[in-house]
């Protein structure tokens, strides 16, 4: 068996012996257990209790789930019929709901776990409680859950736990956890005064002041490199008629992910909708002028402000949000072209993502059951999309996902690995030869007549606001020295020094360098502390020498080193440097 069979065999049959130990606790009669799945890195199960599970439950849970695996108990698969399922579970509401939802011809299996543990399940699992002796595992919280995801269903209590082959897995898992802890993105936002959530719009984020600059300096990149591959920028309105979605297919497809305007009209003509993707924009700028094939390709790049309704409990810091923005782009170019434009964009992707020191993988993800179309359209946009993948990694580098693809083409999703190794879904590139139908494109070809071009729909970071709460973790909050909120903070050790400190301000800001200073006659340890609290990349102090003799003496972000007496234009060469290059590692000496 496989590791990862292994694993799923071996953490599915510890939620049975979760929900088990939760039942001899509570009483049979008191418990109402929904469903237990393996997880990455452990399991959960949902229950009905008649109190909330605390911490203090804790150790008594685990105690009981090893007071179990003690027994040795054997597990017993049977089959059994739609009724005698029906008449076992008779009292489990929730398992009574999904044995009622299996198709009539549905093989029903339970397993049993001793004499006094049965659960619905189609396994596999363990043949005895002994294969289980050796498991490492801890409960990692109790959260709320709806029942099967519906708000408007029975509020379950979630217990998930961590669980692992050996205690050295689990050790190591959760020193990563600690450490992702420390990383989280939720916390250090607020600390750097980057970005904040308030009631009033859930799921829309307030970018602060240190935190816009910081953007700023993440989308002036993105256009820079952008700039350089031909693509032009455009900018849309926010809401848009009904239409104009029923057209692109969203309103069919994406109703329920859309915040809609209704009008006062009866047949709905005037109802608006705030728009949850920018595809439909891009086609109209497409529209407004009848194009020629040596027009192609044509990229419109949009950084608009997007909106998508999300359930509350979905809703993630920056990770998942209600308004964002994507760094979008819609290319129409000839069928001939795609090979070319497609091998363009992964270049793309790998300066962005490289910058970052971030790697990544790409997997193609293929028809999905709502598609929109031709079959025969689909079956053509996807071979193309795997000769272009096996054309640049080789037929052994990707992954297909089957199924998994947009309602109107299939696509390549690019996943990045950051620092601890987490892999994250970032960009998607989509071949679509439905939306130029709809919206019935064309371009006049080399022998004048009419033809239909191809759109490619493309992001790499996806969302702006994801990306940098991916970044946020990845770097700890410590940015390289080019996206830094500010690159500088200067300390003058007196008011007498402020003037040579005004100084240096000016100039670093002509030089696009951010920085801030400190001019009260505050303490110079405690304007170094808020500076280093702040993760300022340098933090320069100024007394009677450095205004003397036209110096700075700079604190390392991260270290105890100090460079001490560096000339004034050697430390902005250092800064321009560091800014051209957009390097990940500060630098940390001067060349004599």
């Amino acid at each position: 068996m496989e590791k990862e069979q292994f694993l799923e065999v071996y953490r599915h049959s510890l939620s049975h012996i979760l929900a088990k130990a939760v039942i001899e606790i509570f009483g049979k009669e008191n418990v109402q257990y929904a469903i237990g799945p393996q997880i990455d890195d452990g399991l959960y199960y949902d229950f009905v209790l008649p109190r909330p599970v605390n911490k203090d439950d804790f150790k008594t849970i685990e105690n009981k789930m090893r007071e179990i695996l003690k027994r040795k108990e054997d597990w017993t698969r049977k089959e059994v019929s739609r009724a005698d399922a029906l008449e076992l579970f008779k009292d489990q509401k929730f398992k009574t709901e999904l044995i009622q939802d299996l198709p009539e011809d549905e093989l029903i299996t339970i397993y049993e776990t001793g004499d006094d543990f049965t659960d619905l399940c189609r396994g596999p699992h363990v043949e005895n409680s002994q294969e289980l002796l050796s498991a490492a595992f801890q409960i990692k919280t109790v959260s709320g859950a709806y029942w099967r995801g519906d708000e408007n269903r029975d509020m379950l209590q979630r217990i998930y736990v961590y669980a692992f082959p050996s205690k050295q897995e689990l050790k190591e898992h959760l020193k990563l956890i600690k450490e992702a802890m420390e990383r989280d993105h939720k916390k250090i936002g607020p600390q750097l005064d980057l970005f904040m959530f308030d009631a009033t719009a859930p799921g829309m984020p307030y970018w602060l002041p240190r935190g816009w600059k910081m953007f700023n300096a993440l989308l002036e990149f993105w256009r820079e490199v952008h700039e350089r591959h031909g693509y032009q920028e455009i900018a849309a309105p926010q809401i848009q008629k009904k239409e104009l979605w029923v057209t692109s297919g969203h309103w069919a497809h994406y109703r329920d992910g859309m915040f809609v305007v209704p009008g006062e009209a009866e047949d709905g003509s005037d109802t608006y909708c705030v728009k949850p993707m920018n595809c439909p924009n891009a086609i109209m700028v497409y529209k407004k002028d009848l194009h020629s094939y040596k027009d192609l390709p044509l990229r419109f790049s949009e950084v608009d402000v997007i909106h998508r309704k999300e359930k509350s409990g979905e809703l993630n810091g920056l990770f998942r949000v209600q308004m964002f923005r994507q760094d979008d782009d819609h290319t129409f170019l000839m069928e001939e072209q795609i090979e070319d434009e497609i091998s363009d964009i992964m270049d793309i992707t790998g300066e962005l993502y490289e910058t970052f020191g971030l790697t990544y993988k790409a997997e193609l993800s293929t028809r999905p059951d709502d598609f929109m179309g031709d079959p025969a359209l689909w079956d053509k946009a996807e071979d193309a999309l795997k000769n272009i993948l096996i054309k640049k990694y080789g037929e052994e580098n990707f992954e297909i996902n089957e199924g998994d693809g947009a309602f109107y083409g299939p696509k390549i999703d690019l996943s990045m690995k950051d620092c601890l190794g987490r892999e994250w879904q970032m960009g998607t590139i989509q071949l679509d030869f439905q939306l130029p139908l709809n919206f019935d494109l064309k371009y006049i070809d080399k022998d004048s007549e009419h033809k239909r071009p191809v759109m490619i729909h493309r992001a790499i970071f996806g969302s702006f606001e994801r990306f940098i709460g991916i970044l946020i973790e990845n770097f700890k909050g410590a940015f390289p020295f080019w996206m830094s909120p500010y690159q500088v903070g200067i300390v003058p050790i007196r008011v007498e020094h402020n003037a040579y400190a005004k100084e240096i301000e000016d100039l670093l800001r002509q030089n696009r360098i951010r920085v801030e200073a400190d001019y009260t006659d505050k303490n110079m340890k405690e304007k170094i502390k808020a500076f280093k609290q702040m993760k300022d990349p340098y933090i320069i102090v100024l007394g009677d020498r450095e205004a003397e003799e036209r110096t700075v003496s700079i604190n390392l972000r991260g270290s105890n080193k100090q460079l001490q007496n560096v000339p004034l234009d050697t430390f902005i060469q250092m800064c321009v440097k560091m800014n051209k290059e957009r390097t990940i590692d500060l630098i940390d000496s001067v060349e004599e």
